[in-house]
């Protein structure tokens, strides 16, 4: 929430590219001066103080691809294209109250079923807010954390985070939430999934502390650098 508030903090890092879930619209963003700005960006919601943002701070240019199925709402296939690499970002915040029975870890699955195409056969990455750890798989009877992962392997397209720290899932030892804001209750629900032409050029994943993010949000930034 209120990104316009806190880009300064994250845009330290330099991002390329920079996935912001719970994104006011861009008419909404006055940024302070001196703040960099983006050079594009794809913004999606039906709530102009609440939605999927996804930036440019690069060279690269976004689009949002007309296949977008809105009933996956929050679940964004943007062609990334203008830099060293062209690829296929979707951008994830997972999160559709009417869709009950396909909430949160739910979405991801069926957008991977439906999108199963193009990540069979495009330089993907998957990259966002997925509200889900293998540790609650025996609360989704349909679809599970361990369904995604598998399914996503299986098309060669595996987790920045586990391969860089060779961690299994449910072994993670960095927390990318903690529930209302407290040290006492951290969570792993913030993941980047990347097709093995990323893999290959992985070069490092680092996970935002709570001592230095906690007064900005309740999630830690996720942040991997590939080097082409």
């Amino acid at each position: 929430m209120a990104f316009r508030k806190k880009a300064d903090f994250i845009l330290t890092e330099k991002p390329d590219i920079l996935i912001v879930p719970e994104c006011e619209h861009p008419d909404k963003l006055k940024f302070k001066e001196g703040t960099p700005i983006p050079t594009d960006v794809v913004w999606y919601g039906t709530n102009k103080n609440k939605g999927l943002g996804v930036f440019s701070y690069s060279t690269y240019k976004l689009s949002l691809l007309d296949i977008h199925n809105p009933e996956l709402k929050m679940i964004l296939p943007i062609a990334v294209t203008g830099g060293k690499i062209d690829f296929i970002l979707f951008a994830i915040w997972a999160y559709n109250p009417q869709d009950k029975n396909f909430n949160y870890i739910g979405q991801i699955w069926k957008a991977i079923n439906y999108y199963e195409s193009i990540l069979k056969n495009e330089n993907s990455v998957l990259a966002g807010d997925f509200n889900s750890n293998i540790i609650w798989d025996k609360l989704h009877r349909k679809s599970n954390h361990s369904m995604v992962v598998e399914k996503l392997e299986s098309l060669n397209i595996f987790s920045t985070y586990h391969t860089h720290l060779k961690l299994l899932p449910g072994a993670e030892k960095h927390p990318t939430y903690f529930m209302y804001r407290h040290q006492s209750r951290p969570y792993h629900l913030d993941y980047c999934f990347a097709s093995l032409t990323f893999i290959n050029k992985l070069k490092k994943v680092e996970i935002g502390t709570y001592e230095e993010w906690s007064k900005h949000s309740d999630h830690n930034p996720v942040i991997v650098t590939f080097k082409f």
